[in-house]
């Protein structure tokens, strides 16, 4: 008993620590203007992550969605995906000054925005429906950009393992993104009960899902998550695709996509695993244009367990 406790406390330390040495990096970040902050990242990740552990899983992940690239191409587009990762790390502390859209501004700024009659239709006529997206350039900024817009949008996100970052993540996000459920048991009752009083809601689809359904993504076995089949399946809900593609120069572009058609059954019900494949489809189609934007370190395919 006394041991287990001594390891609980150890880990407890560890995770503190880390948590803590994460918000002092962020923290001297902001002293320095946004670019400056971001690139610095983007050129750290791009040195770190290559000597971690993921960077294995990253290129086998890449050999298989891409067996018809050299490795120089596999290798370029792995550390693209390292300064991604390292470019939002900056960008959280930024995110204020990030987003500056303004609809009413002539010139663009250093985001613009794809399909604004869609928000403005969904803000202007209020109905339940589903934004969906996926790991892919800068995701944080699409709940930003519905608040923005004054949707009415619940967003489901996982958080961080770490509890000290969590607690930290969720206070941050919740003062930009408007209303978040974090991702557990009941999450989904809380997105049913947003859709049921007319309101949106937006989920991440690319994540693995240990009890989901077989699907397939970049011509492998995937486990999908059912929830956003199942919500459409019980409120008749519209589902519209959105994605964040980074430009050059630090420059972003918001793409809200028109709804999609959920495919159904002969006696007109939802086909929840038809639908399924529909969302990895789409995000197939979208990682393959902009390959070095998605999160290739995640084990989508659940073969960590042979490298």
């Amino acid at each position: 008993m006394l041991i287990t406790r001594l390891v609980l406390a150890a880990n407890h330390f560890r995770q503190w620590l880390i948590a803590q040495f994460v918000f002092l990096l962020l923290t001297v970040l902001k002293l320095f203007p946004p670019d400056t902050a971001i690139n610095f990242m983007d050129r750290v990740a791009r040195w770190i992550g290559p000597k971690t552990g993921r960077h294995k899983l990253t290129l086998t992940n890449l050999r298989n969605a891409f067996p018809e690239k050299s490795e120089a191409e596999l290798d370029e587009i792995a550390l693209d995906s390292w300064g991604n990762m390292g470019r939002m790390a900056a960008e959280y502390v930024f995110l204020d000054q990030l987003f500056d859209f303004d609809p009413h501004r002539p010139e663009p700024g250093r985001v613009e925005v794809s399909g604004i009659p869609l928000f403005l239709d969904l803000r202007d006529n209020p109905r339940p429906f589903i934004v969906f997206t996926a790991h892919s350039g800068n995701f944080e900024m699409l709940p930003v950009a519905g608040s923005a817009f004054g949707l009415d949008v619940t967003v489901l996100f996982r958080p961080p393992n770490n509890p000290y970052m969590a607690d930290k993540v969720f206070e941050f996000r919740k003062a930009r993104m408007g209303n978040l459920v974090p991702s557990h048991a009941g999450s989904s009752f809380a997105l049913a009960r947003q859709l049921e009083r007319g309101g949106g809601v937006g989920v991440l689809v690319d994540q693995k899902f240990r009890k989901g359904l077989k699907t397939r993504f970049f011509g492998r076995d995937v486990q999908t998550n059912p929830l956003l089949a199942k919500l459409v399946r019980q409120f008749n809900c519209e589902v519209y695709p959105a994605r964040c593609i980074r430009l050059p120069g630090g420059r972003f572009r918001l793409e809200l996509e028109p709804a999609i058609t959920i495919p159904r059954r002969a006696d007109g019900s939802v086909d929840v695993n038809a639908t399924a494949q529909m969302l990895n489809d789409k995000v197939e189609s979208w990682v393959r244009e902009y390959p070095g934007q998605w999160l290739w370190y995640h084990d989508r395919w659940n073969i960590k367990r042979s490298l």
